[in-house]
C-alpha cells in the first residue's frame, strides 16, 4: 500500500466544504462550517477524492483503495467512508499529547494503567495511550470499525499491547461494568450526535449522555481524568464542561474546555467541535 506520509492539512474551505491533504492525497468533502469564499479556487480541481452528497466519493483515487497515513508516531490506514469520512478526525491530534502525558503521569509498579475508551472510533487515541503504557478498553458499535482499529494497531506495531476491543453498545457495557465493580485510571469519550448499537438501542447525545456521564463517574478512579469531546453544534466548550463538573464533581478549576478545529496556513480556522477535560478532582 506504499509508505506512510507524514500528517494531514486543511489546504482551504469556503463553499460548505474543505479541501485536507491526507498524507498522499488531497481531499475534497462537504463541511457545513466552511462558509465564505475560497482563496485557493485551483487548487480543488485538483483533489484526487472528491465526497458528492448524490453520488458518493469520486476522483482519480478512488479505485487506488486505502492508503497510509503518519500521525503523531502511528501509521494509520485510511479509506474512503459511505458516510464521506476518510477514518481519521485531524482536529483529534491536537489532544494526543495531553492524553500522553495523563497516561505516563499514572505509570507505576501496579501495572499499565486502565483506560476506558468508549466511541473509540478507528483508534487514534486508544493506540497513542497504549503507546505511552496504558492498558485500553477499546469499545465501539460498528464493528468493522473496531477491525479498522486492529488494523491500525498492527499497522502501528501496537498489536501486542494490551488491548480489548469490544463491540458493544457503550451505556450497556458502562452500566455493566459499574455493576463489576471495575474502575478506570482514565476515561475518554468521543460521542456522536446520534447513532445505533449493535443491537435496536438508539443514541441521541442530548437524551443519553448525561447517564452515560454519571455511569462513567462510578468506574472513574479518584483522581483520574476525564476527556470528553464532541462534534454536536449544540455541544459547545462551555456546556461540555459543565456536564464534566455536574457528573464528576471535579471542581471548575481542574477542568479545561475548548473549541476543536482545524487552521489553514494563512490562518482561517475551521470550527470542529469542542472538548472538555480533566487531570482529576483533587
Amino acid at each position: 500500500m506504499g509508505v506512510a506520509t507524514t500528517g494531514s492539512r486543511l489546504i482551504d474551505l469556503g463553499g460548505a466544504a474543505r479541501l485536507e491533504r491526507f498524507g498522499d492525497r488531497l481531499v475534497d468533502r462537504p463541511s457545513p462550517g466552511a462558509l465564505g469564499s475560497r482563496a485557493e479556487p485551483a487548487l480543488w480541481g485538483e483533489a484526487d477524492l472528491r465526497f458528492d452528497r448524490d453520488r458518493g466519493w469520486i476522483g482519480p483515487a478512488v479505485a487506488a483503495g486505502p492508503w497510509p497515513i503518519e500521525v503523531g508516531g502511528l501509521t494509520l490506514e485510511l479509506r474512503p467512508t459511505d458516510a464521506g469520512q476518510v477514518g481519521l478526525f485531524p482536529e483529534h491530534a491536537a489532544l494526543l499529547p495531553w492524553l500522553r502525558d495523563r497516561v505516563t503521569e499514572r505509570l507505576g509498579d501496579a501495572g499499565p494503567p486502565a483506560i476506558l475508551h468508549l466511541f473509540a472510533y478507528t483508534g487514534l487515541a486508544t493506540l497513542t495511550m497504549a503507546a505511552a503504557g496504558a492498558a485500553v478498553t477499546h469499545l465501539d458499535a460498528a464493528r468493522p470499525t473496531v477491525g479498522w482499529a486492529r488494523h491500525n494497531a498492527e499497522r502501528s506495531g501496537l498489536a501486542d499491547r494490551p488491548i480489548r476491543w469490544l463491540v458493544d453498545d457503550a451505556m450497556a457495557f458502562a452500566e455493566r461494568e459499574v455493576r463489576r465493580g471495575r474502575r478506570y485510571a482514565g476515561i475518554v469519550l468521543d460521542p456522536p450526535t446520534y447513532g445505533h448499537g449493535p443491537g435496536t438501542r438508539a443514541w441521541r447525545i442530548d437524551a443519553d449522555l448525561p447517564a452515560l456521564l454519571a455511569a462513567s463517574a462510578l468506574l472513574l478512579e479518584p483522581g483520574g481524568f476525564i476527556l470528553l469531546t464532541a462534534h454536536t453544534p449544540s455541544f459547545g466548550a462551555d456546556r461540555l464542561a459543565s456536564a464534566v463538573r455536574l457528573a464528576f464533581g471535579h471542581p471548575a478549576s481542574t477542568i479545561e474546555a475548548d473549541h476543536l478545529g482545524l487552521s489553514t496556513s494563512d490562518g482561517r480556522r475551521l470550527e470542529l467541535g469542542a472538548f472538555a477535560r480533566s487531570r482529576g478532582g483533587a
